[in-house]
């Protein structure tokens, strides 16, 4: 056994040499050049694995399905009317979901031939499309073709970034065939054309076929589908109002490659390349509308935990009503609202279910968005009178009983009436009438003013209120919204009204996300108290004596409040008939005087306009109490007149009775 040690001179490597490696003489270098190259090979191969294995740190994983169809997608919501009709859109549009199985055929043939012809064939990445990409880009020394199929495609523009680098290329190779294990070929392809963008701030072929050609997907033409197929190539370049030439250069390469692969026939071809493609114009909405916009989408976000980023909403509004009132009132306050220095207005209009028909917030929507209906805070002077008068109904007066008009002091306030005066003995139904203000504020400490105020947010005015005694001549500020909302209450007959703009919300795809429920509706007045409040306000407008006369629809009974504030600085009419209910207010939004406008002037004027529109094409229907006896004719007025009199003589007591034993 040789134990001898080792010769200093040989050096000794940390690992064997296989002995095939071992030489003598002149193979020396051979041996030194392998080991070389096996060390290469080892550090190559480490190299090349930590590579690969970097290219896909930090790769995302797969979404779920659902979350597919809203990744990526900025927030939008289309509104449309009733009949379906888009009437404005925040945001980017995306056309409602379409289903590969409801198109025509050649609609997804073209997107296969314009961006992945062997869509059917590959499991998420077509190697051969790569390669001969590869060869291309290798042969120009720079990026000039591509080969993402569809599926890769979804990956980028849902899952990763658009940045083209090696790792990002191979992230979305893999994910892209890990889609194609969990979803069909179909479901990949309509995700494709529902979430892709075809430029313009569309999303989606429906969106664009909507957009460019005034139809939904499904009767898009051979030529209008290579078209939309032409656009993904570049879709703002292409734009097919800007550069509809541009876009028909690619629309015939996407026919003759539908034709090569034998989607349509030669024929087909030439008829579809051929044929003039119209573009419609691009859709106007209606500015004004702006108040109404933005006061769904606010409610929107109140009534959903979670708000989609695609969002279509049914609102209530009859567009063509609202485009007619809002031309017909900013002409008068144009012809008469400069000489009565007046500058702003807010009207609204509800239906008998509470659906909002129309709104209009201010004079322009371009000019300020502060909305006069729903934000602004206004004092409702004597509109606000009904809640005082139904306060009393409801202790057990009737609108016989008689108060005197005469001076009152209250504390340290003097309430006075409009144009100073007193006229003395009145039923509680003449002094709503006359809207007398020394009688709303008698009857409110008769009362008392907590249970007015009851009354008022019990019928839906929502805006604080305090129990001061100046509270019964509307000194305290409420917005239009309530105080129509409130008036509805009389019109129901005891039900409180509940407003409503939106009718439906669903997502692009048709799930249903809200639908406006069917609901009984809260008794909060008794019928008999609803019934003669009636009364006294139709007396209000169809009286000689009513302050509200201006007010009047040809062939409809009309009840409603005027209402003016202190220095003339805010004027309403509330009102309603058995189909709708509705209020304008005129005013300045710095809060200074108009020049003597009154409730009964311009306000009336402009509420009977907007309600002689809305009313048009119907027949009129009666508003239950306000037609039967409590209902006030010319007569009756002077028969009350001549019992002024009496009671003046022989004591108020005595003079009610006999008012009382008319039955007017």
């Amino acid at each position: 056994m040789n134990t001898s040690a080792p010769s200093p001179n040989k050096r000794s490597l940390p690992f064997k040499v296989p002995a095939f490696l071992v030489f003598k003489g002149r193979w020396k270098w051979v041996r030194y050049t392998l080991l070389v190259l096996l060390i290469a090979a080892i550090i190559g191969g480490a190299l090349a694995l930590f590579k690969w294995r970097s290219l896909y740190a930090g790769m995302p994983n797969l979404p779920e399905t659902s979350e597919l169809w809203s990744s990526q997608r900025e927030p939008a919501i289309e509104f449309v009317d009733k009949t379906g009709k888009t009437i404005a859109i925040r945001g980017p549009r995306y056309g409602r979901a379409v289903s590969v199985d409801t198109l025509p055929a050649h609609v997804p043939q073209a997107f296969i031939a314009a961006e992945d012809k062997r869509f059917y064939e590959h499991d998420g990445a077509d190697e051969a499309a790569i390669a001969r990409a590869a060869w291309s880009n290798w042969r120009a020394g720079e990026t000039v073709s591509g080969a993402s199929t569809i599926t890769q495609q979804l990956i980028k523009n849902l899952v990763l970034n658009p940045r083209q680098t090696m790792e990002r290329k191979a992230q979305e190779i893999k994910l892209a065939q890990a889609l194609e294990t969990r979803l069909s070929k179909n479901e990949i392809l309509g995700l494709y054309l529902n979430r892709m963008y075809f430029g313009a701030g569309l999303f989606g072929v429906g969106a664009a076929s909507e957009y460019y050609f005034g139809k939904p997907a499904i009767d898009l033409t051979i030529e209008e589908s290579a078209l939309l197929a032409a656009l993904l190539k570049a879709p703002s370049k292409l734009n097919l109002r800007e550069n509809l030439a541009g876009a028909k250069d690619r629309q015939q390469y996407v026919l003759s490659e539908m034709r090569d692969l034998g989607f349509i026939t030669p024929e087909q071809a030439a008829m579809a390349s051929a044929a003039e493609i119209t573009i419609i114009d691009a859709p106007a909405y209606d500015p004004q509308l702006g108040y109404v916009i933005d006061t769904v989408a606010e409610r929107v976000k109140t009534m959903l935990p979670r708000v989609p980023g695609d969002l279509v909403v049914t609102v209530s509004i009859d567009t063509e009503l609202q485009s007619k009132i809002q031309a017909a009132l900013t002409e008068k306050m144009l012809a008469e609202g400069e000489a009565l220095k007046a500058s702003q207005f807010g009207a609204l209009i509800l239906d008998k279910d509470g659906a909002v028909v129309s709104m209009v917030g201010g004079a322009n929507y371009s000019d300020s968005e502060f909305n006069r209906v729903t934000q602004a805070r206004r004092q409702p002077g004597s509109s606000f009178k009904p809640f005082v008068f139904a306060a009393a109904l409801e202790s057990g007066l009737s609108p016989y009983d008689v108060r005197v008009d005469a001076p009152l002091t209250i504390g340290e306030w003097k309430p006075e009436n409009y144009g100073g005066g007193y006229i003395g003995p009145m039923t509680l139904s003449e002094a709503l009438t006359r809207s007398t203000n020394t009688v709303a504020a008698a009857l409110a400490q008769e009362t008392g003013e907590e249970r007015v105020i009851e009354i008022a947010r019990s019928t839906g005015i929502s805006s604080p209120l305090e129990p001061f005694p100046s509270l019964a001549l509307g000194s305290q500020e409420v917005t239009l919204w309530e105080i129509v909302r409130a008036f509805g209450t009389f019109q129901s007959v005891g039900k409180r009204l509940d407003p409503h703009m939106i009718l439906s919300i669903e997502d692009s795809r048709g799930t249903q996300l809200y639908k406006h429920p069917d609901f009984d509706r809260e008794n909060v007045l008794t019928p008999d108290i609803a019934r003669k409040m009636n009364a006294m306000m139709a007396r209000s407008v169809q009286s000689s004596i009513g302050t509200g006369t201006r007010a009047k629809i040809d062939g409809w009974t009309v009840a409603g409040k005027t209402g003016t504030s202190q220095d003339w600085r805010d004027a309403w009419f509330v009102g309603y008939t058995a189909a709708y209910v509705g209020g304008v207010w005129v005013g300045n939004d710095d809060d200074s005087p108009m020049e003597r406008v009154t409730g009964g002037g311009l306000p009336a004027d402009l509420w009977s306009d907007m309600m002689e529109i809305a009313h048009a094409g119907q027949s009129p229907t009666s508003l239950e109490g306000a037609e039967g006896s409590w209902a006030i004719s010319p007569a009756a007025e002077q028969r009350i007149a001549f019992y002024r009199d009496m009671s003046q003589a022989f004591g108020a007591a005595a003079g009610e009775r006999r008012i009382a034993s008319t039955g007017q």
